[in-house]
């Protein structure tokens, strides 16, 4: 017996509640950029951390730049109650995105985290808008 098969494996319908259960609350960068790319974006992207002047020097595509801390009922008020916002910051090392998926909840508003942020982005070799954009 090994450390891996010492514990027994979940029952199937335990493993399908949970991954169900996660991928409820997040998404990664591949799906985000193909979702964007194929023209079926049912989302708002937003960049939630960092300065306005930041943003403007390198972001995903297509993204709003609107930080966690700004997030309130009025800042949202354009969009109607049941859109999606998937969230994303600079990358596993901060928690902007955790900070606005909280905030979005809060505030009744459907939401996901993009797992990896810009870090996850860049990995994945996917380009970026703004003056400093070069991956």
């Amino acid at each position: 017996m090994s450390t891996v098969s010492d514990i027994q494996a979940a029952p199937p319908q335990a493993v399908i509640d949970h991954f169900s259960r996660l991928l409820s609350m997040e998404t990664d960068c591949w799906d985000v950029s193909f979702a964007m790319e194929q023209g079926g974006q049912d989302f708002v992207l937003l960049h939630v951390v960092g300065s306005a002047e930041v943003f403007a020097r390198r972001h995903i595509p297509g993204a709003i730049h609107l930080r966690h801390g700004d997030i309130t009922p009025e800042r949202l008020s354009p969009w109607p109650m049941e859109t999606l916002f998937v969230v994303y910051c600079a990358g596993p090392h901060c928690n902007g995105a955790d900070r606005a998926a909280l905030a979005l909840a809060r505030l009744g508003r459907p939401v996901k985290i993009m797992l990896g942020g810009m870090t996850g982005w860049e990995d994945e070799g996917f380009a970026f808008a703004g003056s400093g954009a070069a991956a």
